[in-house]
């Protein structure tokens, strides 16, 4: 047990970082991540603004666009849970909009289910159940009015089909309530999809006539419709609520096999990293975890790109964290079932470039670039400097096309990795910048320890009062500013999530955000005395610590070699190396000369592997 454990250890080790290698970064990977139109409008709202909201929802209705319009109107519906004033003059603006209708219709419901909490019914306290179904009351008049106003809708029938199964509603009103829906459409996934939820057996059906509805829902669906996957779902369901293996064969185990092909064929129609098919891609990656077959988990999570789900690794814990496990739990396990001197298989070709879609990151650090750069030299990565005002720098990672030994085995993040490795035994800190669309965050570090987070989102609420107060209070400290209160309200501050970065930096006391950061992925090559600090080895790095004694940036490696010197010296190390093979096979040859034979091997393979990665590196 113990030595199997060691082998697995050990192929783990050599095998991880090349498996999965074309994956979206984890830092570029977001949850639920709306497409633009959708930002805009959500920004727009948290902004106060609605006729963004307004103006898309329109579209939606005159051109019948159901299933877009289900997503757009719930994600509306959950903004208004922390930033409801637009809401509220939009109808007050237009009080018989039916999109404003549907769009309050199922922020209430959403408002009901976040004072009962997703808990278990023997675990919400009994003035949370009265709060809820006081709200879920208030509901049905103004669902009954959505569906009045826009009568070829299917949406508020979607609404009040989770209506009915948040009120208990007896199986006769969810008959009528499906009925109406698919007479308006009879492959909307939403109404499919709240209909799987009542007939499971967490709710008032079983795990029969839940499989048995997914299937001829699934069976009746056009080709290349996400109802193929409703069978998926199902049989998620079934295992998430089950939560111990069953004795014996599975009872539903044909079943799930069958969902499973279904799922896969459904999701190889869709092009890799297409939002659209990100739901029930998300399903099957649990699935086939769940199934044991991490290779084709693999494949579902290449195909997921950066489009991770709440659901179904809410059901799990931390919705994002689950996801990011999960994925790097899959990678794990068939590295250890590479053998140690094995090839792991190769990517697939034509995989999505994940790198514009990564977000953007650059730190700024109180000291001068050649302090930087000396403190850097041991940090795994390629580093490029720039200066940022008096006794200040600019510092950002240069992509490499293969990472270092002592970078894979580091956080995925590499400009936060690199600065733990230089900030420490330094008396300056790093403040490390991330930026996305819609998001943006800080991390402040000092003597390689993270001393302070925080992330601002386009539709967050206001953050915990003690939490951004003892954010500012380390801030303050660590950048010596007297008052903590001017930092905590820019912490809390909401919807614009570049501008309060922006203004935290000023806040702070330090350099400006240079000019273009968030939308190149490198923004400091064209400023005033960039350099680039190649990678070093551990034993190069050393020693350039030692020599330099921090007078300048450590002298850069030496260029390239030709493809001529390459070549070269290829042919000489295989002449040596048949010389020094007969050499030790011929009796007549004696030791001394033979030894001498193999150090010139030596030495000529040690010289040409140096240059191979030196052609790798980049430059400045």
């Amino acid at each position: 047990m113990r030595l199997a454990f060691l082998l697995a250890f050990l192929r783990v080790v050599r095998h991880r970082d090349a498996i999965g290698t074309d994956l979206a970064p984890d830092e570029a990977v977001a949850l639920d991540a709306p497409d633009a139109p959708l930002r805009a409008a959500v920004a727009a709202a948290v902004a106060g603004d609605h006729a963004p909201a307004r103006e898309l929802l329109a579209s939606t209705r005159t051109h019948a666009q159901w299933e877009r319009r289900d997503a757009c109107v719930s994600r509306l519906a959950r903004t208004a849970l922390h930033h409801d004033g637009w809401l509220e003059n939009w109808t007050q603006e237009s009080p018989g909009d039916p999109d404003a209708i549907l769009v309050v219709a199922d922020f209430q419901l959403h408002q009901a289910w976040e004072i009962r909490t997703d808990a278990g019914a023997e675990d919400v306290e009994r003035d949370r159940f009265q709060a809820f179904f006081a709200l879920l009351e208030d509901a049905v008049p103004v669902i009954g009015a959505a569906a009045e106003l826009n009568p070829a809708d299917p949406v508020p029938w979607r609404i009040a089909l989770t209506h009915a199964r948040s009120i208990q509603a007896p199986r006769e009103v969810f008959d009528a309530y499906l009925a109406e829906a698919r007479a308006r459409d009879p492959h909307h996934f939403g109404c499919h999809e709240q209909a799987l939820e009542y007939l499971c057996a967490t709710w008032y059906g079983s795990h029969e006539e839940m499989f048995r509805y997914a299937e001829r829902v699934a069976d009746s669906a056009p080709p290349g419709s996400k109802l193929h996957a409703l069978p998926l779902r199902a049989a998620l369901e079934y295992r998430l609520s089950e939560q111990d293996e069953p004795d014996g064969p599975d009872p539903y185990g044909p079943e799930t096999e069958a969902a499973l092909a279904r799922a896969l064929g459904l999701s190889g129609s869709y092009a890799a990293g297409d939002p659209e098919a990100a739901g029930f891609r998300n399903e099957l990656a649990l699935l086939l975890i769940m199934a044991d077959r991490p290779a084709e988990a693999l494949d579902a999570f290449r195909a997921i790109g950066v489009h991770a789900t709440e659901f179904p690794w809410a059901r799990l814990g931390d919705p994002l964290t689950e996801f990011l496990d999960a994925r790097s739990d899959v990678r794990l396990d068939l590295a250890s079932q590479i053998p140690f001197f094995g090839r792991p298989p190769e990517p697939p070709t034509g995989t999505p470039d994940w790198a514009e879609l990564a977000p953007r990151a650059v730190a700024i650090v109180p000291a001068p670039p050649a302090e930087v750069a000396q403190a850097a030299l041991l940090c795994g990565y390629s580093l490029r400097t720039a200066p940022a005002g008096e006794g200040s720098s600019y510092v950002e990672v240069v992509p490499e096309a293969v990472r270092s030994r002592r970078a894979a085995l580091l956080p995925e993040e590499p400009l936060t990795s690199a600065a733990e490795t230089f900030t420490t035994g330094e008396s300056w800190p790093a403040l490390v910048l991330h930026r996305a669309p819609g998001r943006s965050s800080i991390t402040a570090l000092h003597q390689g320890k993270l001393l302070a987070a925080h992330t601002w989102l386009t539709e967050s609420p206001a953050p915990d009062h003690a939490e951004v107060r003892a954010t500012a209070q380390s801030l303050a400290h660590l950048y010596r500013r007297a008052d903590p209160r001017p930092l905590a309200h820019i912490l809390r501050a909401t919807g614009d999530p570049a501008g309060h970065q922006e203004d935290l930096v000023k806040a702070l006391g330090l350099p400006p955000v240079p000019p273009g950061f968030g939308g190149e992925t490198q923004v400091l090559g064209e400023l005033p005395g960039a350099r680039v600090l190649a990678r070093r080895g551990l034993l190069a790095g050393m020693r350039d610590t030692m020599s330099t004694g921090g007078s300048g940036h450590p002298p850069e490696p030496r260029p390239p070699r030709t493809p001529r010197w390459l070549l070269v010296r290829a042919l000489m190390l295989l002449v040596l190396a048949a010389a020094a093979t007969l050499a030790w096979w011929s009796p007549q040859i004696g030791w001394v000369r033979s030894s001498l034979l193999s150090i010139a091997v030596l030495h000529v393979a040690v010289r040409l592997r140096g240059a191979v990665r030196r052609r790798r590196r980049p430059t400045a």
